[in-house]
């Protein structure tokens, strides 16, 4: 069973205060079955805790569907809907590892902008982070991610744990994280898709 400490990690005051209604308003479902994706409210997640599985990290974000998967070796083990970039601000597609770990983050192009349980992606602003996650992409390139969410993947995490970020819209988990590990080799739902392997 996963174990995550109470406290906010000596997170600022006023950032607490700021995301206090996002944690009110989060749909949590700690133990719901995660084959249920579809239904997740804007803001919600679940964790699958009785399927620890065994391996690394790896998490599949879907863009069309607003949604990440997360994977200890061939086991689902939790899903969350996110918020992508929105218009102008597109999140770019392609396999990462995580660079960088942060439990308070300040965005060094956006205002000054918090980013609470912030896991860098690129060193030029793609990153996972906690913040609002209404039901549609509303970030400027970031995936957010809800707070407990993001608090609880910030805690499973290492550097150099892989995120793949995709541009298809699979019919399940499974099917995503069979596409990414195919890559170019995949042949289901018509074929492979050039945009979801790793970049070049």
């Amino acid at each position: 069973m996963l174990r995550v400490s109470k406290s906010l990690f000596a997170i600022p005051a006023a950032t607490i205060f700021a995301l206090s209604s996002i944690y009110s308003a989060e749909a949590r479902e700690p133990d719901a079955d995660v084959a249920a994706v579809s239904s997740l409210r804007p803001g919600g997640f679940v964790w699958h805790r009785q399927e620890s599985g065994e391996g690394p990290i790896e998490i599949v974000v879907s863009l069309p569907q607003q949604r990440a998967y997360v994977f200890r070796g061939d086991t689902l083990i939790g899903v969350s809907t996110v918020s992508s970039g929105r218009a102008g601000y597109a999140t770019p597609t392609g396999s990462y590892t995580i660079l960088q770990k942060a439990r308070f983050h300040r965005s060094n192009l956006y205002d000054n902008a918090p980013m609470p349980f912030m896991q860098r992606l690129t060193w030029d602003g793609l990153a996972l982070h906690a913040g609002a996650v209404p039901d549609h992409p509303a970030s400027h390139g970031c995936i957010r991610l809800p707070p407990q969410f993001a608090r609880d993947l910030f805690a499973m995490t290492r550097l150099g744990a892989t995120v793949h970020i995709i541009a298809a819209a699979p019919d399940s988990p499974e099917t995503a994280l069979a596409m990414v590990r195919a890559g170019a080799e995949y042949t289901g739902m018509g074929g492979p898709d050039p945009e979801i392997g790793p970049p070049d």
